[in-house]
């Protein structure tokens, strides 16, 4: 894949990585629920260890869904969300899909925690998962 590029809304933190997404989804769990304001996150997931990011980010560290650690960091100017991460998912780092310099460039191929999915919100025809699936 292209290089994925983004940041923040007023620009001020941006992102960049040269690797191909680990995954492409959307949580519905309520924590995405309450970062995002919104019924559920898209995120494109990538290797923590390719991924730079450049400009002052400020943390917000909780309590996920899973019972770990999650963490989003922001931009203090604009709030805008630059990363999130949860310990459940050691050395992968989420992008949201709306800071993508081209969104349109990913579509997403799962949705997770649907269990928590608001009535009207879960995505037609997509893979779903009733909580996180875990690697076996």
């Amino acid at each position: 894949m292209a290089e994925i590029k983004g940041s923040c809304r007023c620009g001020k933190v941006s992102y960049t990585t040269s690797a191909d997404p680990v995954f492409v989804g959307v949580c519905h769990c309520t924590s995405c629920q309450k970062s995002t304001g919104s019924a559920y996150a898209s995120v494109v997931a990538v290797p923590t260890a390719a991924l730079t990011v450049t400009g002052t980010t400020t943390q917000f560290d909780s309590v996920g869904d899973t019972g770990q650690a999650t963490h989003r960091t922001f931009c203090p100017v604009c709030g805008s969300t630059v990363t999130q991460s949860a310990d459940v998912m050691a050395g992968i780092t989420m992008v949201p899909v709306g800071s993508l310099e081209d969104p349109a460039s990913v579509k997403p191929g799962m949705q997770i925690f649907c269990d928590s999915a608001l009535p009207w919100a879960p995505i037609p025809d997509m893979q779903s998962f009733p909580k996180m699936p875990m690697p076996h």
